[in-house]
């Protein structure tokens, strides 16, 4: 619930099914389609275009040149009825772009209190979590999946139906295409397909994760990606090992919900990238 007025700009357009909240604010240039909902204490700045049916939580903002709930990037689509949803207290900075999704899922959805940064595209049928982080340009193709509290790097491009992690780092200008653990921090240099480089313990200590809890995920990634034999067998010494660990078991959990991209491995053991943040071994 919100005191503030309800205020739309004389030079905005908005539909009148559209259906908004209390306390909304549309700025001048703005469109608004008929199936879209705003929630209470919506901002929208100028130029911001709304389309399809469309959901905004309460008390987002977006800016400028934002387009979202447009029809999806997608050759089989028909114009079959489907939906973005996208939480609240977000902020979606200038030329963001949400597209909604297909019959394959008929959602694309953003949770609460995330922050896309300019350029951001987020394609169709993606689920994003909550407390998710887009630096400018981030970009997901179709059906990703991004976890809680996952930080995606500036120009980093995430291939279709990949997989991101709880708590994950992808570094700028990273390529992913293969699912990154929770905790996981991928990285490629210039552009390429991204590896491995350790644990995102910055994230995990902000996060209120116990100095125990970061040994126990430790070992779990050492015994995964560095230990004897197959990843198969290596896998099920961490089973045994840690599944039963509320956070150790979350990689596990991961792993074992595989879909259709295999699992982004580490790097050599030495691999430092300079500039790419703290390794498994930094507490």
């Amino acid at each position: 619930m919100t005191t503030r007025p309800t205020e739309i700009h004389p030079l905005a357009y908005v539909a009148p099914a559209a259906q908004l909240g209390e306390g909304v604010r549309i700025g001048p240039f703005c469109t608004v389609g008929a199936d879209v909902t705003l929630g209470d204490g919506v901002t929208l700045h100028s130029h911001v275009n709304l389309d399809g049916v469309t959901t905004i939580g309460a008390r987002t903002e977006i800016f400028p040149f934002s387009s979202l709930g447009t029809a999806p990037q997608d050759l089989s689509y028909k114009g079959e009825p489907t939906t973005v949803s996208i939480g609240e207290d977000c902020v979606l900075r200038e030329s963001v772009t949400v597209n909604r999704g297909t019959p394959k899922t008929g959602a694309t959805v953003i949770g609460d209190r995330c922050f896309l940064m300019a350029y951001a595209h987020v394609a169709h049928d993606c689920r994003v979590g909550n407390n998710v982080i887009f630096a400018n340009a981030a970009t997901l193709g179709g059906h990703v999946k991004v976890g809680d509290y996952v930080f995606l790097g500036g120009l980093c491009a995430v291939h279709q139906f990949t997989r991101i992690g709880d708590f994950a780092m992808v570094g700028g200008l990273t390529g992913v295409k293969d699912d990154v653990i929770p905790y996981g921090m991928a990285f490629g240099a210039n552009g390429v397909s991204g590896e491995l480089i350790g644990l995102n313990v910055v994230g995990m200590k902000r996060r209120g994760l116990s100095r125990d809890d970061l040994r126990v995920v430790r070992g779990c990634y050492e015994t995964l990606f560095y230990g004897v034999g197959t990843f198969a067998e290596r896998l099920a010494d961490a089973t045994a090992a840690y599944r039963d660990h509320p956070a150790a078991g979350r990689l596990i959990a991961f792993i074992e919900a595989g879909e259709k991209r295999p699992v982004m491995m580490a790097a050599p053991k030495k691999t430092r990238v300079a500039g790419a943040g703290p390794t498994a071994s930094d507490d």
